[in-house]
Parts: structure tokens; C-alpha cells; sequence
């Protein structure tokens, strides 16, 4: 007894079969731009960003590298070709190494305590206290205070003759500071006016990444007998990790562009000179002197590239070593 089976063959209908089939009715207008709309959506949505992206940011890099190959004064029409010659010039400059080691200083001082000041802060007003309201309000306040008025107060507040922390600071025996006057003590003062300004800001942002972690898991660490500073280690730490690393590369990309309070800071015309030594001079108020004062255009260029450069290459440095610290968690 035998059977025979009709099978399609694998590799698809045969030409008898395929002529048997009833002819495709031809594509409306319609259906084609129905397939355009499904195939075309896509990149029509995203397209808007990655216009404005390489208006203001592509074509700004792009120009800027090219100016800084050039010989060029502000407000020049001409200019010629230099090659690498200022990023040359620019390796072998005292000034700028001074104003990238103070940037770096005041970066540091700054932000490591202003992370962890938000953190905990964060943590604080995540709980059932009375007044959170009030207490959360304080914390904004400084964010929507402007620049200039920050800079205006913490000028009275670091006056060496008149100023409140040297009136205080006489009480435990230690004369009046000129905060201006040498590095640490200028670094110390802009320290503090950049922590007050945007530590609200960070703690905005932790608290509203705390407030996604579910409940559930403080509960159950508690019936476990974990106490409130071991769940804070434990748990909500490592579950902030992506917030903790937005907040660093934020910090970072904001430290090392720091302008306002600095210049503010100084005091007279040559307030981008950053103190009469540069003792507090950072990278941008550089940047600005070698354009305005100076009118080098091209020398500006490349050392907005060199910052650009310091950025990219430390924002990625602290995003490996926070995420390293929260893997080993």
C-alpha cells in the first residue's frame, strides 16, 4: 500500500501554480501613501532633533574647529591659516594650565560635596516630616535666584573688612580672610556659592527619583530588622544609580563651564582676569579674556575646543567610576 502526498516544494510554489494565482490588483494612491506614511513616519518624528542638534551644536563645533586653524582678530573680515599653530601655542601657555587646574579645583571642591549634601537632603524630604512643604519650597528658592544677585550677596557675605564670615569667624579667633587673595581661600568662597545655588536643583532631582522606588521594598527590608540608615546604603543608593550618574555628568558638564559665579566674584574692570594673580580664573573666563580683551578669535577657538575636549573625556571618566562604585554595591 502506498500513499502519495501533494507537497508544496520547499523552496516556494512552481511557475504552473504561480501562473494559477489571480494577478495582484494593481496599488491605488491610497495604499501607497499608506505604506509611505508607516515606512516615512518614523523618521519624520525624530527628524526635528537631529535638525536643531546639528544647527546648534554640530555646525557650532564644526565652525569653531575651523576658526581656531586661523589667525583671526574679532571683528577682522579676513584671516589666515594657521594650521595647529594655537593648539601649540596653547600647550606651552602658563595662563591656561593656571585656569584648568583652578577650574578642576573649584569643580571638585565643589560638586563632591554638593552631591552628597543633595543626597541627603533628598533622602530627608522624602519622608513624613512636619513642614515638608515649607522645607521643599527652601530648596528651590536658591535655584530660581539669579546669578547676579548670588553674586552681589556672597561679595558682602566675603568682604574682607566688613564682611559677615570674617565678623564671625573673629569670634574663634581667626583674623579677617581676604577671600580674594589666594587660591584656597578663593576657591573655598566660590565653593560655597555654587553649592548654595544648585544643591536644590540636585536634590529636586534625587528626590524625585526616590519617590519611584516602591514602598513595598522599605517594608519588607524593615520586617527583616534593616534600619533606616543600612535600607538608605542598600537600597535606595543602588537604586538611584542612573540618577546618581545623570547627576554627575550634569555636575560635571556645568563645573567645568563655570563662569557667573567666578566672574561675579572679581571685582573691578578686569573681572575676567579672575583675582590679580588668576588665582580664581577658570578655562571660560580664559576664553573670554583672549576674545574680548585680547580680540584672538582664533586662540579663543581652540581653547573652547581643549574645554570641549576636558568635558567629553572627564564626564566619561566619572561616569565609569560611579557606575563601578554602584556595581560593587
Amino acid at each position: 500500500m502506498s500513499l502519495h502526498l501533494d507537497a508544496t516544494p520547499a523552496h516556494g510554489p512552481t511557475d504552473a501554480a504561480r501562473q494559477a494565482l489571480p494577478p495582484r490588483p494593481p496599488r491605488t494612491l491610497r495604499s501607497r501613501l499608506t505604506a509611505l506614511d508607516i515606512k516615512g513616519s518614523p523618521y519624520l518624528y525624530v527628524a526635528p532633533f537631529f535638525i536643531i542638534f546639528a544647527l546648534f551644536m554640530l555646525y557650532p563645533l564644526g565652525y569653531t574647529l575651523f576658526v581656531s586653524t586661523r589667525n583671526w582678530q574679532l571683528g577682522a573680515q579676513t584671516s589666515t591659516s594657521v594650521g595647529w599653530s594655537n593648539y601649540v601655542e596653547l600647550y606651552h601657555d602658563h595662563d591656561f594650565w593656571n585656569s584648568v587646574g583652578n577650574t578642576f579645583g573649584i569643580f571638585v571642591i565643589s560638586t563632591i560635596p554638593q552631591l552628597l549634601m543633595a543626597l541627603f537632603l533628598a533622602n530627608l524630604l522624602n519622608r513624613a516630616l512636619r513642614g515638608r512643604t515649607l522645607l521643599r519650597i527652601g530648596i528651590v528658592a536658591p535655584i530660581v535666584t539669579s546669578t547676579a544677585v548670588i553674586g552681589l550677596v556672597f561679595n558682602q557675605l566675603y568682604s574682607k573688612d566688613f564682611g559677615l564670615i570674617n565678623y564671625l569667624l573673629h569670634f574663634v579667633g581667626v583674623h579677617h580672610i581676604d577671600w580674594k587673595a589666594s587660591k584656597v581661600a578663593s576657591w573655598s568662597a566660590l565653593a560655597t556659592m555654587v553649592n548654595w545655588h544648585w544643591t536644590g536643583y540636585n536634590t529636586l532631582i534625587y528626590l524625585a527619583g526616590m519617590q519611584t522606588i516602591p514602598k513595598d521594598i522599605y517594608e519588607s527590608a524593615s520586617l527583616d530588622g534593616a534600619r533606616p540608615i543600612t535600607q538608605f546604603w542598600r537600597i535606595t543608593v543602588p537604586m538611584l544609580r542612573p540618577t546618581i550618574v545623570f547627576t554627575v555628568i550634569i555636575s560635571t558638564i556645568g563645573g567645568l563651564q563655570l563662569f557667573g559665579e567666578p566672574a561675579l566674584f572679581g571685582s573691578g574692570s578686569n573681572y575676567l582676569g579672575g583675582g590679580s594673580l588668576h588665582q580664581f580664573q577658570t578655562v571660560t573666563m580664559y576664553l573670554l579674556q583672549e576674545m574680548f580683551n585680547r580680540s584672538r578669535l582664533g586662540y579663543a577657538g581652540a581653547i573652547a575646543w581643549v574645554l570641549f575636549l576636558l568635558i567629553l573625556i572627564t564626564s566619561v571618566l566619572n561616569f565609569l567610576i560611579v557606575r563601578r562604585i554602584n556595581s560593587d554595591k
